[in-house]
């Protein structure tokens, strides 16, 4: 389908959904966002749903301004996948124990290494910029300067809530591995530090919703969040990296005979800001929920954990500013789903797929997802498929 434009105060909003389809309480955001004095442009993706100050699903394109809460609190996350030369057929019928094996390699939940891993060392990373990630460490805020051997000792781990590990197949037979995590609770601190900063400056203060406010460019605050943002997106770059790193030793050990190589990975933020040019005008353009889809560029788009993802590849369409969605978003918060459902359904709706089917992450039961096929086939004038992938391990925290 093509976009419904709905009415704004200062912008229309394109919408890649039917907008009756949208809950109240996201519409009184998007409308809200759309009425901001520095806005240029708005586009809803697919998945969209009411989010913590700005609406998820949404790319916001702004002049010489940029409001923190439009990137989320969870700076740069975002999906990596690996094609490997595994197939379905090498496979164990009992795939516990190599889930078992990931678990031991990458921290799950509120856990972190140990000691912190040295990246250069592993399988297929190289070093690009990794030391220079820890030097920048000196000039972020203060209040999170603390945090360093947290967060180095988290770089490589995964998270919980909607961050996932998974094996998956493809429907010509071939194994990959797909993971989805973004900068763990450094980026988290970073961003609620900077949106309360945002909220106090006297720019702000008449805005309907403050959770939207914003910083102004050539000044002070906008420098130092621009600092802080872009070291938190390369955090989360790395940490997948990591991960991805850990994964593929742990699949070279375990499937040894097979002597498994990989393709290059895919990797995309879906929460973030970008410095782009569109209509002549050089804008800041924030991606919360949603990925950017330039012409030709790859990009991942996952559904729940008993669906199936996809693999895209964009096809460079400026009325959504080269953006697609992130995932299939959800259809209700997570409270409803731990109202809704029990361990029972999830362990009917994750059938075949080995993972986690205890109470503990039945708010990220599938039922609680709008279908990813809808959502791929609301965006045909954005991304082209590439590949179906159905996971058959699933690991969350």
């Amino acid at each position: 389908m093509s976009y419904v434009e709905v009415s704004g105060a200062n912008v229309p909003i394109r919408m890649w959904t039917d907008p009756a389809s949208v809950e109240d309480s996201a519409m009184r955001q998007l409308q809200n966002t759309a009425g901001l004095p520095w806005i240029k442009g708005l586009a809803v993706m697919p998945d969209v749903h009411y989010g913590k100050g700005a609406t998820v699903g949404s790319v916001i394109a702004m002049k010489d301004a940029v409001c923190p809460a439009a990137v989320g609190v969870d700076i740069g996350c975002g999906m990596s996948a690996v094609k490997t030369s595994l197939t379905a057929n090498d496979l164990p019928g009992d795939l516990s124990k190599l889930r078992s094996r990931i678990e031991q390699a990458i921290p799950v939940g509120a856990g972190m290494h140990r000691e912190a891993v040295d990246p250069v060392r592993l399988y297929g990373f190289g070093d690009s910029g990794f030391g220079d990630l820890w030097e920048r460490f000196d000039y972020v805020a203060d209040s999170v300067k603390f945090r360093r051997e947290r967060a180095m000792r988290q770089m490589g781990s995964l998270g919980q809530g909607n961050h996932f590990w998974e094996l998956c197949i493809d429907s010509s037979g071939s194994v990959w591995i797909m993971l989805h995590s973004g900068s763990r609770n450094i980026g988290n601190e970073l961003a609620d530090f900077h949106i309360n900063v945002a909220r106090g400056l006297a720019h702000n203060q008449g805005l309907v919703d403050r959770d939207l406010a914003v910083f102004l460019a050539a000044t002070p605050e906008m420098q130092a969040y621009r600092s802080d943002l872009f070291w938190a997106q390369e955090y989360a770059k790395f940490n997948r990296r990591v991960m991805m790193s850990l994964s593929k030793e742990v699949i070279r050990r375990e499937f040894r005979k097979a002597k498994v190589s990989f393709d290059q990975e895919i990797s995309c933020h879906h929460n973030y800001v970008a410095e782009e040019r569109y209509d002549g005008m050089d804008l800041l353009v924030t991606r919360k929920g949603a990925i950017r889809a330039g012409g030709g560029e790859y990009g991942i788009i996952p559904g729940s954990m008993g669906t199936g993802s996809y693999i895209v590849k964009g096809l460079g369409n400026e009325k959504s500013f080269n953006s697609a969605s992130h995932g299939a978003g959800r259809k209700m918060s997570r409270t409803a789903a731990k109202k809704r459902f029990s361990a029972r359904d999830l362990a009917e709706q994750t059938r075949g797929v080995e993972c986690r089917k205890d109470s503990g992450v039945v708010d990220e039961i599938p039922g609680a997802y709008k279908s990813i096929e809808q959502v791929i086939d609301q965006q045909t004038d954005l991304v082209q498929v590439v590949a179906k992938l159905k996971q058959v391990i699933c690991i969350k925290g």
